[in-house]
């Protein structure tokens, strides 16, 4: 079980010594008042997250935290960038943000859904193709795609699964996404991987091109509507995704 002085430290992100200094010194209290003095009392995860109160001022203590963001277009997935501005700078002073990850990437141009955990476990099993988690976009297309045939194939050899594509209606536009005026029609799709620029080359091998791409949902999570581009929520991933199994092996051809 974690203790008092590794919690503190986490989040009040400190030297470990400092948290047991702070304990010891009577600095830490519990919601009534008493004074948590001991730096190794054990916190049962069930118990977590708890409010204590850290010389006078309220403090939560959590072993992991979790962000679903709407990232918007001119925002790149990234810790840090030196030419533009990154979706972890909008994130702000979140808790426990210096352990942070995006679960997959947005790039540059493309709005929507961008989860955050500070689990690496839980963000492997998120991204990594073996669990298969299905990811939706919509888009704004500059020309009508042909449709796809069983071989597609894009221009590095790689053969995308996609598990749904489908003309959209614009009234069943998400907000999140950029529609220009020249767009001809739009268009809904789910895969089961997240490669690099995938949805632009799979429209550009069915003879089309992106002109405004949003991903609307990540598994069961859906972008919310009421969620504007550059704010975020907490939520908690454990339980949207505790029947997360890896996917059954595809038989040999």
């Amino acid at each position: 079980m974690p203790r008092l002085d590794r919690l503190l430290a986490h989040n009040l992100d400190c030297p470990r010594r400092q948290a047991t200094r702070l304990c010891r010194h009577g600095h830490v209290t519990d919601e009534s008042g008493a004074a948590l003095r001991d730096p190794a009392l054990a916190i049962p995860p069930s118990a977590l997250p708890i409010t204590v109160r850290v010389a006078g001022e309220p403090a939560i203590l959590r072993v992991r935290y979790h962000v679903m963001q709407h990232k918007p277009r001119g925002v790149v997935t990234a810790l840090r960038d030196d030419r533009h501005p990154t979706a972890r700078d909008l994130l702000g002073d979140v808790p426990l943000g210096r352990d942070l990850r995006a679960v997959g990437r947005l790039d540059l141009d493309t709005s929507g859904l961008l989860l955050w955990t500070t689990e690496g476990a839980l963000l492997h099993r998120l991204t990594h193709p073996r669990y298969a988690v299905p990811r939706v976009y919509q888009a704004a297309l500059a020309r009508p795609y042909r449709a796809p045939t069983e071989d597609l194939t894009l221009d590095d050899g790689h053969r995308p699964k996609l598990l749904a594509l489908a003309p959209l209606e614009r009234a069943s536009c998400h907000p999140g996404l950029h529609v220009p005026e020249e767009a001809e029609c739009l268009a809904t799709i789910t895969l089961d991987a997240g490669k690099f620029h995938e949805v632009r080359r799979i429209f550009a091998a069915l003879g089309s091109h992106v002109l405004g791409l949003c991903r609307v949902a990540y598994g069961s999570i859906a972008l919310p509507y009421d969620l504007a581009p550059g704010t975020h929520r907490e939520l908690d991933l454990h339980a949207r995704f505790a029947d997360l199994h890896p996917a059954p092996a595809e038989a040999p051809a």
